[in-house]
């Protein structure tokens, strides 16, 4: 397995704040996580990335935009939210990214029918943009709300949705598997849910995994991340990341850190220690 971090600092500084803090791969923004407002990458800033990631040699992921909505009814929210996705996942081909990291979004109470009805073009428009090396790779929601995606019944649902497209993947976070009601501290149960993907999906989509410890219950649905070892999932996320089946796949952290931001370097070296002491119990 593959340990790094979700990185600040963009197209110019992400992928050198995750080399110095030890990352075997790395996550970053395209654009400011605050607004819709897409920048204009200048043409150096993408070369210079696709060097210095060339000679580092590691996996890289961007995460598109959380205030993107494919299931959104409010139709400026829903072409807003694929012209996003499309400059993203340009944005992702350009530094030669291996995927973008989504979430659906939600139908805001008019239904999972009437969700995927609006989700499923959308997401055909924006793998239209996407290349053999940079897939789209739809995560696991925690099931707040009308979020869609918060099961693997759902995550079918999509995948099926766009005639399981070529370049469509899957991205699994521990947290939110944990508060949706997937306990991934049970060996038998993980396992369970991994077979039945390999069945209805196939392992080979799985791209990428989010390895985050969890504030909140299971099945609470309320997507809360904590640190490595501090949370509700504690010791037991190593059953998430020795699992056999997950091995030489990236795992990103995606906790608040020690102040409070972000992942570091002391992050990541307890989530390379959970995995050895569990591959070896």
């Amino acid at each position: 397995m593959l340990f790094g971090a979700h990185c600040s600092g963009g197209i110019k500084k992400a992928l050198g704040n995750g080399i110095a803090m030890g990352a075997e791969t790395v996550q970053l923004f395209v654009q400011s996580p605050r607004t819709w407002r897409f920048p204009a990458h200048d043409e150096a800033d993408l070369e210079a990335f696709r060097t210095q990631r060339e000679e580092a040699d590691l996996p890289v992921f961007v995460h598109a935009l959380y205030l993107v909505n494919l299931a959104a009814p409010d139709d400026s929210i829903y072409s807003k939210s694929i012209e996003t996705m499309r400059a993203t996942v340009d944005a992702a081909c350009a530094i030669e990214a291996d995927g973008v990291v989504f979430h659906v979004g939600s139908h805001l109470g008019a239904g999972l029918e009437v969700g995927l009805e609006r989700a499923v073009p959308a997401i055909e428009q924006v793998l239209e943009h996407c290349n053999e090396r940079t897939w789209l790779l739809v995560e696991n929601s925690a099931g707040a709300g009308g979020t869609i995606g918060r099961s693997l019944d759902e995550l079918v649902l999509i995948v099926d949705g766009v005639g399981r497209h070529e370049r469509l993947g899957v991205c699994l976070d521990s947290c939110h598997l944990f508060v949706s009601g997937v306990d991934v501290t049970d060996p038998v149960v993980f396992d369970g849910l991994l077979t039945d993907l390999d069945d209805r999906i196939g392992l080979d989509r799985l791209r990428a995994l989010h390895a985050n410890d969890a504030k909140a219950p299971l099945g609470s649905n309320r997507d809360r991340h904590d640190n490595i070892g501090d949370g509700l999932i504690g010791e037991g996320l190593g059953v998430f990341l020795a699992h056999p089946r997950l091995q030489g796949l990236p795992a990103v952290l995606e906790v608040p850190g020690k102040d409070g931001k972000g992942p570091n370097a002391e992050e990541i070296r307890k989530l390379r220690e959970l995995h050895d002491r569990a591959a070896t119990s």
